[in-house]
């Protein structure tokens, strides 16, 4: 049985999507306990009117919490108790075997740095996020891939870089099930001698690297495409690309709402394009993902969207299980190794 703590206070939401997130889970055939960690009156008065397994469900009690809107290191320097830290001691100390959280990023980070270890060989740690693609991929045919840095790590070394590609890689295989994830390093053409100093030597260091199906440099059209299942990036241009991802998404959404308030043959031209529309709304569904590693650590961190609801903490959890299942902090340091 894997424990997982859960943050109860992170999301912008409060504890409700996470609390009904994880009853959601428990009611499933799930091998997981999950201890929701945060302020115990406002996780009850959730929990009050719901019947669950309390072998599988429990609370923490954290006097404090960290808001979106804090600054991280200030936050965590006045309030040692909030929840994100206590839920980070929860598995340093063997409590629970995972940390999953909605809340501040940077909170998260830098909780993660303060409690854990950083795998050998590891200067940087990085933080993923998954993004839809046109191509799917793996066996479970995933309309998604992965990207590091997002934001973790801004100016990135070319050890950086290529400690990204080994621990990406190791995740995709692992939560995708593909053998072999195909790994590309993104930059401003498809040529070895393209990209800053960094991105040409860590092209050139990868390409001799038996552990990583590198495939070489990527560019922003492949994206969305999806030619890869991994994309490495430092985190300045990886966090960019990301919001850039989520913007266009809305976009789509709010131009296909519009439509449909307008002249009679716009509705009738989205009336034909109904399932085509559908199927742009599922790929683009960030929900569906749950949320993504933060990866270098010795134990595992999965970082949930802050808008998550409990649909999105419940995949979130899942993915926290199954990496934890699959020992993915050992796979990576083998991999480093």
């Amino acid at each position: 049985m894997i424990t997982v703590a859960l943050d109860a206070m992170g999301a912008d939401g409060g504890p409700e999507p996470v609390v009904e997130g994880a009853l959601q889970l428990i009611g499933e055939d799930v091998p997981i306990r999950i201890v929701l960690v945060g302020d115990r009156g406002s996780i009850e008065q959730v929990l009050r009117s719901e019947r669950y397994d309390q072998d599988r469900l429990r609370v923490e009690h954290a006097s404090a919490a960290v808001r979106m809107t804090d600054k991280p290191a200030e936050a965590l320097d006045r309030d040692p108790d909030c929840s994100v830290l206590r839920a980070a001691r929860l598995v340093r100390d063997g409590e629970a075997d995972a940390l999953v959280s909605a809340g501040n990023t940077g909170a998260v980070i830098l909780a993660a740095a303060r409690t854990f270890e950083r795998l050998p060989g590891v200067r940087r740690v990085g933080l993923a996020a998954v993004y839809p693609t046109a191509q799917k991929h793996g066996p479970h045919r995933d309309p998604f891939a992965l990207m590091l840095d997002v934001g973790a790590t801004l100016n990135c070394s070319a050890d950086d870089l290529v400690a990204f590609a080994v621990m990406g890689s190791a995740y995709s295989r692992i939560v995708s099930s593909i053998e072999r994830p195909r790994v590309g390093l993104l930059s401003n053409g498809a040529e070895p001698t393209k990209g800053t100093p960094a991105i040409v030597e860590a092209h050139g260091r990868l390409a001799e690297l038996d552990s990583v199906e590198f495939v070489g440099n990527v560019e922003g059209v492949d994206i969305p495409r999806g030619t890869v299942d991994v994309i490495v990036c430092e985190g300045f241009v990886g966090n960019i690309v990301l919001k850039m991802l989520e913007g266009v998404s809305e976009v789509a959404k709010d131009l296909a709402r519009a439509a449909l308030h307008h002249k009679l043959w716009w509705k009738l031209g989205m009336g034909l394009l109904s399932t085509g529309i559908k199927q742009v709304r599922t790929l683009t569904d960030w929900q569906q993902y749950g949320g993504a590693p933060i990866v270098g650590f010795d134990h595992l961190v999965i970082k949930a969207h802050g808008r998550s609801n409990a649909r999105a903490i419940r995949n979130a959890l899942k993915v926290a299980a199954k990496a934890v299942d699959n020992d993915i902090a050992e796979q990576i340091r083998s991999g480093l190794d």
